[in-house]
């Protein structure tokens, strides 16, 4: 018998509090369940060290299956695989912990030991009988297909990070950036084929603007301007929302859908769909902009703007010691320039929060049927623990929050204003073709809140 750490015996109480105590929360007993489940998945990537773009795939593997176990069983929407069938009176909860600890398992076997005593308890406080038989085997099924659906499509095809067209060196072309000079982040997901869309290619913006262009002198001087660590024209209120949307963005927008599961009282199955929305289209929206990135591979503005900050051994992608100017006379290097943190190891153009975020507010927006939803997100809060969610901006609208994150890139140094927006742009087309297919109601099924 495997030995539970202090963490895994706390995380099982946890557990079974919430499934045991259903009296006072405002979200149904099954609500509740996948509200756990959706929390131990969400752990369960971001441990597994998944970078953020990659670790919304395998949220959307375990969000496909637990919506489509659900959906099996109380019907209403249009399930993403089919062909799952549940017997009358089958249990949704044990379909939502199966499906979800199945899937999980099967895309991270390393974190086994960690999710199976959550499992093993979670399927402890669910009467047996039938129903929970039922509901097992309908999880089992739903993810089984999931799985079978998703093999083959593309994920970490290529094992080597290093391994894409990288195009003729010289200006204006993408860096190893300081000062780690970590190897390109996840090329491959560019190339996984998209839950809801047809192709990620479709979605593929309008190149950056030229160097020589007005648009581009406009934007390298802004974000040297404002961008920088040592700044003396962003303000402080800047900087706060700069390192806000730092954040981890799965941890972000799960932790919304969570707040919407118990502040809205959902359902099981509304909890099911807005889990899938939420992480299937989030997955979509990275497939596309990680398409997009790879295919431009614009340079970051701390190359653009420091041509010494490349790699001083050399990394591949173009001269050095020092790297390439822009060779426009009216846009001054600085050497020695950096952002307010480390910049992300992949290409600049277009900004993929700015595609995330925008995609979040039209799921959010779509969801509640509404422009005026007056949301509240968690993000990361400078004054407390690395990787914490303790601060909280509510978002009247999703022009809001879209309006926001373009700012808050540019602020924190790592994105031009032009990429931003083409993010935002991004992000908005991929949700709202994602969700003009995906999650529709059926036979007289409603999308009630």
């Amino acid at each position: 018998m495997r030995l539970l750490s202090t963490k895994q015996r706390l995380v099982v109480c946890w557990v079974l509090l919430w499934l045991l105590l259903p009296a006072g929360r405002s979200a149904s007993a099954a609500a509740s369940t996948l509200a756990i489940w959706n929390r131990i998945a969400e752990d369960t990537v971001v441990r597994a060290g998944a970078f953020q773009n990659e670790g919304l795939i395998y949220m959307a593997y375990v969000s496909a299956a637990v919506y489509d176990a659900v959906v099996a069983i109380e019907g209403g929407y249009t399930p993403y695989a089919g062909g799952v069938t549940a017997p009358a009176g089958a249990s949704v909860d044990a379909a939502i912990v199966e499906a979800a600890y199945r899937t999980l398992v099967h895309y991270l076997p390393g974190q086994t030991a960690v999710v199976e005593p959550l499992y093993t308890a979670a399927l402890a406080a669910i009467p047996d009988g039938p129903a929970k038989s039922d509901g097992l085997t309908v999880g089992m099924a739903a993810s089984n297909l999931v799985i079978a659906v998703r093999t083959n499509d593309g994920r970490m095809a290529l094992l080597s990070t290093s391994q894409f067209p990288t195009g003729a060196e010289g200006p204006g072309v993408w860096r190893l950036t300081p000062t780690a000079f970590l190897a390109p982040q996840t090329p491959w997901v560019g190339e996984v084929r998209p839950f809801l869309v047809d192709a990620a290619g479709r979605f593929l913006p309008d190149p950056p603007p030229p160097l020589h262009s007005f648009e581009w002198v406009e934007a390298y001087n802004e974000i040297k301007d404002y961008g920088s660590a040592t700044s003396t024209v962003r303000s402080q209120d800047q900087t706060t929302t700069a390192r806000f949307w730092t954040a981890n963005v799965i941890r972000q927008y799960n932790q919304v859908l969570r707040d919407l599961i118990d502040s809205r009282a959902l359902s099981a199955l509304e909890s099911a769909r807005l889990q899938a929305m939420v992480n299937m289209v989030g997955a979509d929206a990275q497939i596309a902009v990680m398409h997009a990135k790879y295919h431009y591979l614009f340079w970051r503005p701390v190359t653009a703007i420091d041509p010494t900050s490349v790699k001083p051994s050399g990394d591949g992608f173009g001269k050095f010691p020092e790297g390439y100017d822009d060779g426009n006379t009216t846009t001054a290097e600085q050497t020695g320039w950096r952002p307010i943190a480390a910049t992300p190891n992949h290409p600049e153009y277009p900004a993929a929060h700015g595609s995330i975020t925008s995609a979040m507010a039209e799921v959010f927006s779509e969801f509640l049927g509404t422009n005026r939803f007056d949301l509240p997100i968690h993000g990361f809060d400078p004054a407390g623990l690395p990787g914490n969610l303790d601060a909280v901006r509510t978002f009247r609208t999703p022009a809001d929050m879209r309006n926001e994150i373009v700012d808050a890139r540019v602020w924190a140094g790592f994105h031009y204003r032009f990429s931003g927006v083409e993010g935002v742009v991004l992000g908005r087309k991929v949700a709202k073709s994602a969700l003009g297919s995906g999650f529709r109601p059926v036979d007289g099924g409603s999308s009630r809140r």
